[in-house]
């Protein structure tokens, strides 16, 4: 008690005492904190130690390492893209097998992904039906090879994948115990697809960077394939088929009437959007009001895509100039644009330009209605009616002139004298005015020259400045692309045949997500690549 008064009045006697009251609470200054944690009384209890031990030891030596132990051996056989490495593993080896790969040999290793193994995967299932109904779907298909042993190729899930793959490209009926199936495979196919281009890519930078003859790069045929493969497998379409039967309510019997039209040869997509809006309306007349919008809407959402190259030797005063030995880097820029967008433009411009065509195409009538008057014959006869010159007479020397000019020439002579004085004094002071002309004229040169020199070298400190900044951003594009992941969701896509529900191997990612077409028909798929 005695030492709270104490500390009360040195509180209110003394300044220091004070200011520490006020702010930390206490006379004497900051002073340590205590916490207590609460706690059920048999716990603490000593009865009970034995068993709290017990439970403590269980959780955290069994149950918790258990747990991390199961998790990291699921998260270890999958890579960054939540695909199996052994899928990784098998693409990277039947890659280098075969160099150059065709459709058929793509999706056969397309269809050998560890995905579509049930011992690796428990999503993908094996019934017993499939040994009826998938020898059934490949006498309909026709041209797989069975007596080749290749595996993991041959193996019986591997030959339902592609069996179920092609029953796709080919828009074909299946079953309905594998529609699952095929959806599950489908949703699966992009992200495989696109590993499998990784893996291309990855084969091609060795190649390159080893000096090694054995070691062959693949070909570019083969990663063009992958690419188509991956249309194919999203819009339900083989390789030889038309393009055309992308595009809603277009099928066989309606495609003979576009593509083999007499007056207008449509084989492409970029075709049918060329077409003015009547003849591409006529050439579509066997659609309703309805379905043609429908046909309009998905046709102007396709994608237009251009590409700009600039060839450049970085570090160098003269970026554009390319010798022998320079490390050339290739800026590549694509953008992309819809049909829609692209095919306006277009025709605004050619609309801009019929107008002043049209407008000389008048000028010219104008001047052929004058065609009908008489040619003027003036122009003939005024050559002969053109008067002589008259010829100018030479002046004669002083002495054969006659004697009254003489005398007219001697009065004269002092005025003559005084106008060729004031003729040399002019002729001096024009002189005089030319020479500081001259001068002004040099000063005035020197000075634009000096200015376009600061000009070309400001111009040169902007460049250095532009490139400086070009190569740190490239740096730090290439730091962040390392560090962070990025969204391989690109753009939506009119599929008619993709699953209604893509999404990739994780739990917590929704990937591609497809929406129902509100027009009808097909539907929306926000597709690219399904990493998250």
């Amino acid at each position: 008690m005695f030492m709270r008064i104490a500390k009360a009045y040195a509180a209110l006697t003394d300044e220091e005492s004070r200011k520490n009251w006020e702010e930390f609470g206490n006379p004497d200054g900051p002073q340590a904190t205590s916490f207590g944690i609460a706690l059920p009384a048999w716990i603490v209890d000593q009865k009970n130690s034995i068993l709290v031990l017990l439970v403590y030891g269980l959780a955290f030596m069994v149950i918790l390492p258990v747990v991390v132990g199961s998790w990291w051996y699921r998260s270890i056989r999958y890579s960054g893209d939540q695909i199996l490495i052994r899928t990784t593993q098998i693409y990277t080896y039947f890659v280098y097998k075969t160099r150059n790969m065709d459709m058929k040999r793509l999706i056969m290793v397309l269809a050998g992904a560890s995905e579509f193994d049930p011992q690796y995967n428990k999503d993908a299932t094996s019934r017993p039906a499939d040994n009826t109904q998938i020898p059934q779907l490949i006498r309909e298909i026709g041209g797989i090879n069975l007596k080749k042993n290749e595996p993991p190729l041959t193996c019986p899930y591997s030959l339902k994948a592609r069996v179920l793959l092609l029953t796709h490209l080919a828009r074909m009926k299946v079953p309905e115990a594998l529609e699952e199936d095929q959806q599950f495979i489908l949703k699966k196919s992009p992200a495989l697809l696109q590993e499998m281009i990784n893996v291309i890519c990855q084969l091609i930078i060795m190649a390159r960077s080893r000096e090694e003859r054995e070691f062959r790069a693949p070909s570019l045929g083969s990663l063009e394939n992958c690419m188509k493969l991956s249309q194919m497998t999203v819009q339900g379409l083989q390789q030889f088929k038309s393009p055309l039967l992308q595009l809603p309510h277009i099928e066989e019997d309606n495609l003979r009437r576009v593509s083999n039209h007499k007056k207008y040869k449509i084989k492409s997509i970029q075709d049918l959007v060329s077409l003015k809006g009547s003849d591409r309306r006529n050439l579509l007349h066997f659609l309703e009001d309805k379905k043609y919008d429908e046909v309009m809407a998905v046709l102007g959402s396709f994608p237009y895509v251009t590409m700009d190259i600039k060839p450049q030797v970085l570090d160098d005063e003269d970026s554009n100039n390319i010798t022998v030995g320079s490390l050339v880097t290739v800026l590549v820029t694509l953008t992309r644009q819809t049909m829609a967008e692209v095919f306006e433009k277009e025709q605004s411009i050619c609309a801009a330009e019929e107008q002043p065509a049209e407008d000389g195409q008048g000028d010219v009538n104008k001047i052929k209605s004058k065609g009908w008057q008489q040619k003027n014959k003036g122009t003939k006869k005024a050559s002969k009616s053109k008067k002589k010159k008259p010829l100018k007479k030479k002046p004669l020397p002083p002495s054969l002139q006659p004697p009254k000019q003489q005398k007219q020439k001697q009065a004269n002579g002092e005025v003559v004298v005084k106008e060729e004085e004031e003729e040399i004094s002019d002729k001096g002071s024009e002189s005089e005015e030319e020479e500081t002309n001259r001068d002004s004229q040099s000063e005035k040169d020197d000075g634009s020259d000096r200015d376009s020199d600061r000009e070309q070298d400001e111009k040169q400190n902007k460049d250095d400045e532009a490139e400086w900044q070009e190569l740190q951003q490239s740096i730090q594009r290439k730091e962040r692309a390392l560090l962070e992941t990025k969204s391989k969701i690109t753009h939506p896509v009119y599929s008619l045949f993709f699953p209604e529900k893509a999404k990739c191997g994780r739990q917590d990612c929704s990937g591609p997500v497809q929406r129902k077409n509100k027009n009808g028909g097909g539907y929306i798929l926000q597709i690219g690549r399904s990493r998250c």
